[in-house]
C-alpha cells in the first residue's frame, strides 16, 4: 500500500534538544524524511511517511513530546500559532488515497482529544472552508475568548486550551508547497504589501496564502508563502510575481527557502519554464517514470 504523508508543525525552532526529541518520537513509529527548523519563526516542520496506523502512532508520540517540552506561555516567534503541536495535516501523496488520509486524520483527532485531553480543531478536508488562519487570528488568548463566547467549539477534547500546550489543529489536505522569499532590509510594511498582492484573499493567485514577516535574528524581512494549489498557481509563477512586486517597491530579493518537501510535478513545471520546454511533466523524468511503473 502506498504511504501517506504527514507534515506536523511544532512551535519550537530554537532549542535543538527539543527539536531532536520530537524527531525521535516521530521516527520511532514512521519514516522521518525531513526536518526544517527556523529560529525566527520559532517553528519546526517535520515530514514523515507511513501507513495511516503508523502515522497516527507517530503523531501522537510527537504531540506528547511537544506537550512535555514546549510552554506557549514563554513562546515567542514570527509565525502565528495556537499550540505546541500547532497544525497536523495528513496528506495523500496520490489523489486516490484522499479518503485514507481523512480517516487517519480523524482517528488522530479523536485520540488527541480523548487520550491527551487537548482541544482539537478540524480543518481543510475535515472541515471545508476552515484553514489554520481561522483559528490562529489573535493567538491562543483570542481563540479561548471565542470558545468561551460560544463562537466556536473544539471538535474533540475539552473546551479549555491547555495553558502550556494550547490546542491542536488537525486535518487532511492536498500537498502544498511552503516557500519563503527573503527580502533585504527591515521594511515590514512593504513585505506585507507584496504578500497581499500575491495571495488569493486579496485578489492574487488561487490557493496562495502569504504573510509579510520580520525576522530579527536573520536581520531581514520575508514573504512567507503557502501554495495550496500548485497546479493552478505554479510555484515559479508565484515567485516571479513576488519578485516583480518587490522590485516595484524598491526591495531586493536576497534568497529563498523551501520548507519541507515539494511535489515532483511542481519542480518539473519550474524546470520546464526555465528551459523553455512546453509540456514538461513528471512522465518525462526518468526516475519518476520508473517509480510510476
Amino acid at each position: 500500500m502506498f504511504p501517506l504523508e504527514a507534515v506536523p508543525n511544532f512551535s519550537e525552532g530554537r532549542d535543538a534538544a527539543t527539536v531532536e526529541a520530537i524527531g525521535e518520537a516521530l521516527s520511532a513509529h514512521a519514516r522521518l524524511l525531513d526536518v526544517h527548523s527556523d529560529a525566527d519563526h520559532n517553528r519546526s516542520v517535520y515530514t514523515l511517511v507511513g501507513s495511516g496506523e503508523e502515522l497516527v502512532a507517530a503523531l501522537l508520540a510527537g504531540i506528547v513530546c511537544a506537550r512535555e517540552r514546549i510552554d506557549l506561555r514563554r513562546h515567542e516567534g514570527a509565525h502565528p500559532r495556537t499550540g505546541a503541536a500547532d497544525v497536523v495535516p495528513l496528506v495523500p501523496i496520490r489523489e486516490t488515497d484522499a479518503e485514507r488520509a481523512r480517516a487517519a486524520a480523524l482517528e488522530l483527532a479523536r485520540r488527541v482529544g480523548e487520550e491527551l485531553a487537548l482541544p482539537v480543531f478540524l480543518y481543510a478536508g475535515l472541515a471545508p472552508g476552515r484553514g489554520p488562519a481561522f483559528f490562529r487570528r489573535g493567538g491562543p488568548v483570542e481563540l479561548q475568548r471565542r470558545i468561551d463566547a460560544g463562537e466556536l467549539a473544539p471538535d474533540f477534547g475539552p473546551a479549555r486550551l491547555d495553558e502550556r500546550a494550547g490546542g491542536v489543529i488537525v486535518g487532511a489536505r492536498s500537498p502544498l508547497i511552503a516557500f519563503n522569499v527573503n527580502v533585504d532590509g527591515d521594511d515590514l510594511e512593504s513585505a506585507r504589501e507584496v504578500a497581499r498582492a500575491v495571495r488569493e484573499r486579496d485578489g492574487g493567485f488561487v490557493g496562495v496564502r502569504a504573510l509579510g514577516l520580520r525576522l530579527p535574528r536573520a536581520g531581514h524581512v520575508q514573504v512567507s508563502l503557502n501554495v495550496e494549489d500548485w497546479r493552478s498557481s505554479p510555484l515559479h509563477e508565484v515567485v516571479a510575481a513576488v519578485q516583480r512586486e518587490a522590485t516595484t517597491r524598491g526591495l531586493r530579493i536576497t534568497g529563498a527557502e523551501l520548507v519541507g518537501l515539494l511535489p515532483a510535478g511542481a519542480a518539473v513545471a519550474a524546470a520546464g519554464s526555465l528551459l523553455g520546454v512546453a509540456g514538461l511533466d513528471p512522465s518525462h523524468v526518468l526516475e519518476l517514470r520508473l517509480l510510476g511503473d
